[in-house]
């Protein structure tokens, strides 16, 4: 299909001259080339999207069960500014690797393994690596499109990376230390990320592990407030520099002991703002970052475990009316637990036992070896299946909930490479038993650096995505809370009254179905009643025979 300019032409596939002979219905075609939705729904003016949506939901009261209807706009504005990233760890493994990626990516670059030449690519990232179905063509056939075509969105090839880290060590060579990517495509990126040298950071020795001290070289001085207006400070100037339209700040450093949350302290925003003023101790240095990216306005993402948002964190994201998302990134054996356990109890299976035993030998996995940065990591996996179990009342009695461990050694030697190994017992039919028992070897940064891109690049389109319900005249932006990034996060923060939704395919149909009313499309779904019924079959097969040409117009 050709280009066309982004979201500037309407693009009318006619499917004809399709093989006669060919009895096969349901192929997959891919639609790579830009699209315009032709509905009534939907208007498409130079500066922004505007499709009239139909919100249907299910009401449950008592016995009585009706469906509800919602009518509202939604309006998403199709320039994409210029963005900038600003990472807190930017000369970790997952840093260093997020920026090697995208240089690399905007490079065009391949290097050698001994596999063979290997080239640049975003595998592993769901905005830019995957595709979803965008509908049927006339014969029936599934239409999917990337999910990047979707809607105007970032690049990460576009985007301006910087940020903090405690090490002072510039990029080049904190990749080299990682060891994450191969060494010829070190080789290729050395010039490129010696230039870049991480800005002093926070450093609050009694929320990491002591074993960190030995790196941290590149700290800033003072007193919080005077550490945090710093951070402020430095998110202007890097906004200037680089003529930004907007900054996302995002968390991929150390995970910290979970802080506690007291009265007087961290209980509201003012309380919270007055005893970073009193420099007080149990005030993180990843909360003195949320507080500083929310009063310069800009949107602010925790990748570790740690409770950042604290509730005086919340209140003040609600006040600013500027996002935040948390905690912790999503990438192998809590990824996996999240669709296995959806799985078992949505087949009618009870899982009775997880056991997750993890070993890894990077800078995390040594954090992670103190018991209280532990405990932070322990309680983000473990929380992963609750829904799922309290969603079937058949397998689970009331408070009910699987025998669930978690397990997390450091060994030096594996480096980046992680194992991961799981148990699941489960009870079948008539007290019979089932065990699957997986085993994981996942390279840690490579699977998480992914998510740092989709989790900027959703929050960005966010932030140009505002509904209007029907009867009022006011736009509403997402709450501040942005749930709708869960996908990518092991212990999804949400509002207060909201449930918590772990199960991965439920978290990524979210994220669809809200792209698609963007668009003015009805969500998704797999009824697929085109495919079953005769008298649409014959349709589509009359269809087939009748067009004998394909053509764009």
């Amino acid at each position: 299909l050709p280009k066309t300019s982004q979201y500037s032409s309407r693009l009318r596939i006619i499917f004809d001259d399709w093989p006669s002979e060919d009895k096969t219905m349901s192929a997959c075609i891919n639609l790579e080339g830009n699209f315009t939705v032709d509905s009534p729904n939907v208007k498409y003016t130079p500066t922004e999207i505007i499709s009239d949506y139909t919100y249907n939901t299910t009401l449950v009261e008592g016995n009585n069960v009706r469906p509800v209807s919602t009518k509202m706009q939604f309006k998403t504005e199709r320039k994409v500014g210029k963005t900038g990233v600003m990472l807190v760890g930017l000369g970790g493994n997952n840093g260093c690797t997020c920026v090697a990626g995208a240089i690399a990516n905007r490079l065009g670059m391949t290097w050698d393994t001994k596999e063979g030449e290997q080239s640049s690519n975003y595998w592993g990232s769901v905005m830019l690596a995957s595709t979803v179905k965008l509908g049927n063509d006339p014969g029936g056939n599934s239409v999917y499109t990337p999910m990047s075509n979707m809607l105007p969105m970032v690049n990460p090839n576009e985007i301006e990376w910087g940020g903090w880290d405690i090490s002072s060590m510039n990029l080049g060579d904190a990749m080299k230390r990682s060891k994450v990517l191969d060494v010829d495509l070190q080789k290729k990126l050395y010039s490129h990320l010696q230039q870049i040298k991480p800005l002093p950071s926070m450093y609050f020795p009694d929320f990491i592990a002591a074993n960190q001290a030995e790196r941290a070289d590149n700290v800033l001085s003072g007193s919080k407030q005077e550490q945090t207006d710093e951070v402020r400070k430095n998110i202007r100037d890097f906004k200037k520099e680089h003529a930004l339209d907007k900054v996302i700040v995002l968390w991929t450093a150390n995970t910290e002991r979970f802080a506690a949350v007291e009265e007087g302290i961290n209980d509201t925003s003012d309380n919270l703002l007055a005893a970073i003023r009193r420099d007080e101790a149990e005030i993180s240095a990843s909360t003195c970052f949320a507080v500083a990216s929310l009063q310069e306005g800009c949107t602010f993402i925790n990748g570790s475990p740690q409770n950042t948002f604290v509730p005086g964190v919340i209140e003040l994201a609600k006040q600013r009316q500027v996002f935040i998302a948390g905690d912790d990134f999503k990438s192998g054996q809590t990824k996996m637990k999240s669709v296995l356990v959806d799985f078992l109890v949505s087949a009618g299976i009870k899982p009775v036992a997880i056991v997750s035993y993890n070993h890894l030998g990077n800078n995390d996995g040594k954090n992670l070896s103190a018991p209280s940065q532990f405990r932070s990591k322990e309680i983000s996996k473990s929380n992963v299946v609750d829904d799922m179990v309290a969603s079937n009342k058949i397998l689970f009695e009331e408070d009910e909930h699987p025998d669930h461990c978690v397990v997390i050694k450091y060994v030096p030697y594996v480096a980046d490479s992680k194992r991961a190994m799981d148990e699941y017992t489960s009870e079948i039919f008539m007290g019979g038993k089932n065990t699957i028992v997986m085993h994981n070897t996942c390279e840690d940064s490579l699977l998480a650096t992914p998510l740092i891109y989709d989790l900027v690049i959703l929050g960005e389109l966010c932030e140009r995505i505002a509904v209007k319900k029907e009867g009022t005249d006011e736009w509403e932006s997402f709450h501040p809370v942005l749930s709708l990034l869960s996908y990518m996060l092991k212990a999804p923060l949400v509002p207060n009254g909201a449930p918590v939704a772990n199960a991965l395919f439920a978290q990524r149909c979210a994220i669809i179905n809200v792209m698609r009313a963007c668009l003015g499309l009805e969500p998704d779904n797999h009824m697929t009643l085109e495919h079953r019924f005769e008298s649409f079959l014959s349709e589509q097969a009359a269809t087939l025979q009748k067009n004998k040409k394909r053509r764009i117009v």
